[in-house]
């Protein structure tokens, strides 16, 4: 955890293929935590990658009382809000996106042939509650691989 050298801090490295796997989870969209409470000194933040395979999205659900910020590093983002969820924004390699503390919302992959990768910071930590699941069909222009 924390490196100290005669009460000295120093940066924590998490080194790739090391990320925190035991994390909040939401259905077909997977966090790993770079830097989070849970395995860094980190007190105030989470910071991470959620990636979605071809064709998957996450559940329903919404991140608490955290505020999050989102960058797109590869793939083809859309991010669904609002009632019934048919409200959307879509997103690609080098946006950055916020979703406000408690809005429900699901992150999708709308490519079925190319993973999604997110990076994401979330404070205070990775709250994540999943809500009920959604038809597919309810989402609009989404299909599954």
């Amino acid at each position: 955890m924390t490196s100290t050298h005669t009460d000295k801090v120093v940066p924590v490295v998490t080194r790739a293929g090391q990320e925190h796997t035991e994390t909040g989870q939401s259905g077909g969209a997977v966090r790993v935590s770079g830097v989070s409470p849970q395995h860094t000194p980190a007190t105030r933040i989470w910071f991470g990658r959620v990636s979605n395979e071809p064709g998957y999205r996450s559940l329903p659900h919404h991140h608490g009382e955290a505020e999050t910020g989102g960058y797109v590093l590869t793939g083809s983002a859309r991010i669904y809000f609002g009632e019934d969820y048919t409200e959307y924004v879509d997103m690609g390699p080098g946006d950055f996106v916020f979703v406000p503390p408690y809005m429900p919302h699901v992150e999708a992959n709308m490519s079925t042939t190319e993973e999604l990768v997110w990076l994401t910071c979330r404070t205070p930590d990775n709250i994540v509650v999943n809500l009920d699941d959604v038809e597919d069909s309810s989402l609009a222009g989404y299909r599954r691989a």
